[in-house]
């Protein structure tokens, strides 16, 4: 029932300096994304990883009772420039390829947004459904889930949308990372719980990680994310909806920084327990 951390709230450190922090911190699992998270190998580009130095950066964490229950990927899939989208490519797929080797079954990713509010096009959405396409392929020879994400302002911004893809582009390989802060926004955090109800009717079944932020207004009316249990979601239907589709799955938890994670870990595991307990499964 553990909740893990995203690796870099914590900063971009030497490996062996990152997972003694992850762990001093109380948490057994990260999602790990090297090039936010690593200082000591610059995995700006392809090419880094060994065999070697992916089996090093899994016996530190280990070390300290920690494993890589995901690998994160923040890449953009549908950029206009061919150079820069191969290469990302593969940096995704060098990621696949030692996942293994560092103990984490799942690389997962956002797709990508236009940063400059652009409108989306045909060409988006077939270069996106190639690139997942080309990873699911990846992934089925490494025996690794390929994690997708829908999050506002993104080429993939809503369930509905998510859904279509993984419709679009069939795959065992593919799975779902939720999180049903990343759909909310200020125009619909008022009918929230249609929102997250939405989100695991079309995605419940494949999902196979989870996310945890937290979202409310700010003084302004805008929405704004903050650690879970500082903001205003329904955590009590999203541990109840996790716990239904997918129990046991993992939780990584977002936005929190250091002096607040052990609270919002505990809010997350406090109403997760309630979940479980309400549908009748033995706890500790």
């Amino acid at each position: 029932m553990t909740v893990g951390v995203l690796a870099h709230l914590f900063g971009k450190l030497p490996y062996r300096q990152l997972a003694a922090k992850v762990g001093a911190a109380g948490f057994t699992h990260v999602q790990l994304a090297p090039w936010r998270a690593i200082s000591d190998v610059n995995f700006n580009k392809p090419g880094k990883f060994s065999p070697g130095l992916a089996l090093s950066i899994a016996e530190e964490f280990r070390k300290h009772g920690v494993s890589i229950s995901v690998l994160g990927c923040y890449l953009h899939f549908f950029v206009q420039d061919e150079q820069l989208l191969r290469e990302n490519v593969e940096r995704f797929k060098e990621l696949i390829r030692y996942a293994g080797l560092l103990g984490a079954p799942i690389v997962a990713a956002e797709v990508g947004r236009n940063r400059d509010g652009s409108a989306y096009t045909e060409r988006d959405w077939r270069v996106v459904k190639e690139v997942v396409r080309e990873l699911a392929d990846e992934a089925g020879q490494w025996g690794v889930f390929v994690g997708l994400e829908a999050a506002n302002d993104h080429l993939v911004g809503t369930a509905a949308e998510l859904a279509a893809l993984l419709e679009e582009v069939p795959s065992s390989q593919i799975g779902v990372v939720i999180d049903p802060g990343n759909l909310l926004k200020t125009e619909n955090l008022a009918q929230q719980d249609e929102v997250i109800r939405e989100a695991f009717r079309l995605l419940g079944p494949r999902i196979i990680a989870a996310h945890a932020k937290d979202r409310r207004l700010s003084s302004s009316g805008e929405i704004e994310t903050v650690p879970p249990g500082f903001g205003n979601m329904n955590y009590g239907l999203y541990m109840e909806l996790l716990e239904q589709y997918k129990p046991g799955a993992h939780i990584i938890m977002e936005a929190a920084k250091e002096h607040q994670m052990a609270e919002s870990r505990c809010y997350i595991e406090g109403h997760r327990l309630a979940a479980q307990k309400a549908q009748g499964v033995q706890t500790k």
